[in-house]
């Protein structure tokens, strides 16, 4: 025996097999490594093949929902076969094993997944969402000189839904990617396109919404009867402006006609008022129960329309199947479609200037029930040129499309069944039951009889703060209100109650909503402590500042909120519609789990 405990040759066969373990360690690692580096070269150059191609196929599909909606059916075919070109080669470069390997390394691998989530969410989008919008003639889903192609409008119904399903299903793989650790390109890539479906879902939401209810709604299965409301935005509410005239709709086999108009102010005040929530009369006590003008304090229009509709029954004996709301921007949209109307002993309305005609200088020449009766007529004339004359009907989805987006068309319905299609959809005027995103609403209402909303400029900027322990975000809002009022001038029915002696200070009460679950921990005005009051709506919290401002000056709101428990980076405002829409700004901050 030698020292080592073995014979000599079996000392050197050990030596032989490691050296051969070593040298097949090696191997291998030499193998991998090449592998690696031939993989990472590949997908290298597969990655500059995939952003060639989603490149094009962005500004393609741009180029293509432009074509969708002004109605250029031939070249928008021509269009979508170009993307559907791009678009499949950008899933077939990053959906090989080379990349399938690259997205398990670290670092690089989140970016190779995002990338291959964008090429597979722009494929769909071209084979399964666009083809189908281009086959459904979008134009069915308005009326046609006063009428509606039922048969036509329930023939596309199923084709409208399979768009808006497939919008959604790329819309919800998209918000699961997390881009925040993303390289610039591509997180710049996920956000466009992100932004990009949340436009297209909301046509495509609003094309399937209105395609499944639209033929009930218009009376294929009967007759049906709704108040069309006239909001004022030049005395503001929260869901836009005080119900200052309505008239009713009536409509059977697709056709619709109008009727009966008249002034809120002609309902009267209920005594007892009608019942409201407990939640409401703590923040507004019985006020929208008892005067017309009142029912909609509450942002949620849902509520504001059934009392108004109840109203109208007890004074009228009418039962109607829902409320429609609309303001005078509206009216402008539609009117730089149908072109001027007449109004009976009135100049005619022109889209350029109805909203001055009818916020500022009927005021000038008309008392107050003369007003209300002019702003019902006006309605009813736009409307009524809607109904008869021969109108492009893709500029006017376009006008719809955007009225909804600024919520200023409002709708709901009275029968729970359609109310439900609805859901929380801009058009039903409501704050969602549950966030996806922390959501802050602002709401706006006259404090003083006055109307000199006309006047008013809002702005609103939130910035995401810091992350609290408990899994809540602190949020910091600011809110400008800026009075570009005469100091003198207007008639007494524009400037309403006076206030500390100047009729000319604009008083506004300010509703601060928090996102659900969250709180309110403070409130500044013009940088001093400030007092609100305090309420609840649903998971929600409010808080509400009075604000006085006078001609030529500006106040600032800061509030100070808490989310629920998010690790979101971002937020959403939710506005009154103004006459002057909103300067709005969100800042937003890393994620919370980063």
């Amino acid at each position: 025996m030698t020292e080592s405990g073995g014979p000599p040759h079996r000392r050197r066969r050990s030596r032989r097999r490691s050296r051969a373990r070593v040298r097949r360690v090696l191997l291998v690692g030499l193998v991998v490594v090449s592998v690696l580096l031939a993989a990472g070269g590949w997908v290298g150059f597969r990655g500059w093949q995939a952003r060639a191609h989603l490149l094009n196929a962005a500004g393609l599909a741009q180029e293509l929902s432009t074509q969708v909606v002004g109605g250029d059916v031939a070249r928008a075919q021509r269009t979508l076969a170009a993307l559907q070109e791009q678009a499949a080669a950008a899933r077939s470069a990053t959906g090989d094993p080379g990349w399938w390997l690259g997205q398990q390394t670290p670092y690089a691998g989140d970016d190779l997944a995002a990338v291959r989530q964008i090429a597979v969410a722009v494929d769909d989008l071209a084979r399964l969402a666009f083809p189908t919008l281009l086959r459904v003639d979008l134009a069915s889903l308005v009326p046609k000189e006063g009428k509606l192609d039922l048969g036509r409008l329930r023939a596309v119904s199923a084709e409208v839904s399979a768009a808006d399903q497939a919008v959604r299903r790329t819309g919800e793989r998209l918000r699961a990617v997390d881009a925040d650790d993303l390289v610039g390109q591509v997180r710049d890539a996920v956000s466009g396109l992100r932004t990009e479906l949340d436009r297209l879902g909301e046509l495509t939401s609003a094309a399937d919404q209105g395609a499944r209810l639209l033929p009930a709604l218009l009376g294929a299965d009967g007759p049906r009867s709704y108040l069309l409301v006239s909001q004022n935005p030049a005395e503001l509410r929260a869901t836009g402006g005080m119900f200052g005239a309505h008239a009713v709709l009536r409509a059977e086999g697709g056709r619709i006609r109008m009727s009966g108009q008249n002034s809120a102010s002609s309902l009267g005040s209920f005594t007892p008022p009608l019942p409201v929530s407990p939640e409401l009369r703590r923040l507004w006590r019985n006020l929208p129960g008892t005067f017309p003008a009142d029912v909609n304090l509450s942002p949620d229009f849902p509520t504001a329309a059934a009392l108004y509709r109840e109203m109208v029954r007890r004074r009228t004996g009418a039962t109607v199947d829902g409320v429609l709301a609309v303001d005078p921007l509206v009216l402008s949209y539609l009117l730089a479609v149908i072109g001027p109307v007449t109004v009976p002993d009135r100049p005619s309305l022109a889209g350029s200037t109805v909203v001055r005609t009818l916020l500022s200088d009927t005021y000038r020449t008309l008392d107050n029930a003369e007003q209300d009766v002019y702003f019902a007529r006006a309605a009813s004339a736009v409307f009524d040129a809607l109904f008869t004359k021969a109108v492009n009907p893709r500029a006017l989805l376009t006008v719809f499309n955007r009225s909804i987006a600024e919520r200023r068309i409002l709708f709901w319905s009275a029968h729970p069944a359609e109310q439900r299609v609805l859901g929380d959809s801009r058009l039903a005027g409501k704050l969602r039951e549950k966030d996806t995103v922390p959501t802050v609403g602002v709401f706006l209402n006259d404090g003083s009889g006055a109307k000199l909303g006309y006047y008013l400029r809002f702005s609103a900027t939130v910035t995401v703060g810091d992350c609290q322990p408990d899994g809540r975000r602190e949020l910091r809002l600011r809110v400008t209100v800026h009075s570009t009022a005469p100091q003198s001038g207007l008639a007494k029915s524009v400037t309403g109650l006076a206030l500390s002696g100047d009729p000319y200070t604009a008083r506004t009460l300010v509703s601060v909503y928090t996102p659900t679950g969250g709180a309110v921990l403070g409130g500044r005005l013009d940088g001093r402590d400030t007092a609100m009051g305090s309420g609840t709506a649903g998971s929600r919290q409010v808080t509400v500042a009075t604000v006085e401002v006078k001609p030529g000056r500006t106040r600032t709101l800061d509030v100070t909120l808490l989310t629920g428990k998010t690790s979101a980076g971002t937020a959403e405002l939710v506005l009154t519609p103004t006459v002057t829409p909103w300067t709005t700004q969100v800042v937003s901050a890393p994620s919370c789990d980063q």
